[in-house]
């Protein structure tokens, strides 16, 4: 049995949407200190191969962060399969907001240096010591009241299309960026209560272990991210204090929590929160395109892209040294275009 994907992309996505059956996407991540990853990666391919599983998971020496999907006449024996190993036990599962299954179309393992990129040397403080965790509820009560510090402790391109009223949302593209500009935006508000969140809390546990390190007195975080406020908020028939769509990192690039459409298209301005990746593979810039300037710009996210589509080589490397870049560069459109080069593509703050 080989331990990874041979298939190409192309034919796995005409598999997966000829399936009949349906697929539920979930995901999870916990802390925990691993001596051999590669071997928990291997066997863990192996057992959610036989249960026709897919989706992308991160195994560092630190833990597991993990989303999934997985057929729905499998679940139990998905879960069954966890059970097998002591380190999982009564890990908390999420599920998407929104659902048809074709969130993954692949099994993804990865080992990494870390679950999540900080560039933080965790040697220096206690990861372990983090915030307090608050239920779903708890959460937006306090959202709600107006008294309190919220923070976004996701990238810019997240939030934009989707955020809690009020949150702090800082313009960054990396996690790593945002953990040391956060401290340092709320370096004189270490009295007051601050509330983290993120998509299903990981980035939260590393934030919150960092800012309590660094003084700050009374933080608190989304338990289970918001995957399970918005879950948890419609079961309550609650009205959310979430506005917008949840950013997520699969096939479908967001779950909409209240209906709302608060970003907008980058090339035309109308109110749009869908986002592509360029269709020149030399860029592939993430932005948001509305479906009338997909097909004005044929799927490209400005007049350069257009142009190269059909150089020579030549042509691409003019390109690359045109717009700054670097083979396979995937940084958002804010750090990797400027308007001077790109007369097609609006600005964020538009």
């Amino acid at each position: 049995m080989y331990l990874y994907n041979k298939i190409n992309s192309e034919e796995l996505k005409l598999k997966l949407y000829a399936e009949m059956f349906r697929r539920r996407t979930i995901s999870f991540y916990r802390y925990f200190m691993l001596d051999e990853p590669q071997s928990l990666r291997d066997q863990l391919y192996r057992d959610w191969s036989e249960l026709n599983c897919f989706g992308r998971i991160y195994i560092a020496r630190e833990g597991i962060n993990a989303q999934m999907s997985v057929p729905e006449e499998n679940l139990e024996a998905f879960f069954n399969s966890l059970k097998k190993y002591p380190i999982f036990d009564q890990i908390p599962i999420k599920y998407a907001i929104e659902d048809d299954g074709k969130s993954f179309y692949k099994l993804a393992i990865k080992v990494r240096p870390k679950l999540v990129a900080d560039g933080l040397n965790d040697d220096a403080f206690d990861v372990t010591n983090v915030g307090k965790h608050l239920t779903a509820l708890e959460f937006h009560e306090m959202v709600g009241s107006g008294e309190n510090i919220v923070v976004d402790m996701r990238n810019h391109y997240e939030s934009e299309i989707g955020h809690f009223k009020g949150a702090i949302r800082p313009e960054v593209d990396t996690f790593r960026e945002e953990i040391t500009l956060v401290t340092e935006m709320l370096a004189d508000k270490k009295d007051r209560k601050i509330l983290l969140y993120c998509t299903g809390g990981i980035r939260c546990e590393k934030a919150s272990a960092y800012l309590k390190h660094h003084g700050f007195k009374d933080v608190n975080q989304l338990h289970g991210g918001i995957l399970e406020y918005a879950r948890k908020i419609k079961q309550l028939n609650l009205e959310p204090n979430f506005i917008g769509k949840n950013f997520v990192f699969d096939e479908r690039m967001g779950e909409t929590v209240n209906g709302q459409v608060i970003a907008h298209c980058h090339q035309c301005g109308q109110p749009c929160d869908m986002h592509v990746n360029c269709a020149n593979n030399l860029c592939h810039l993430l932005f948001i395109q509305c479906t009338e300037c997909a097909g004005k710009y044929e799927n490209y996210c400005s007049q350069v892209c257009c142009e190269v589509k059909n150089g020579t080589e030549e042509d691409k490397q003019s390109f690359l040294l045109k717009t700054n870049r670097k083979f396979g560069n995937r940084q958002v459109y804010r750090k990797s275009f400027s308007l001077s080069n790109n007369s097609n593509l609006v600005s964020s703050d538009s």
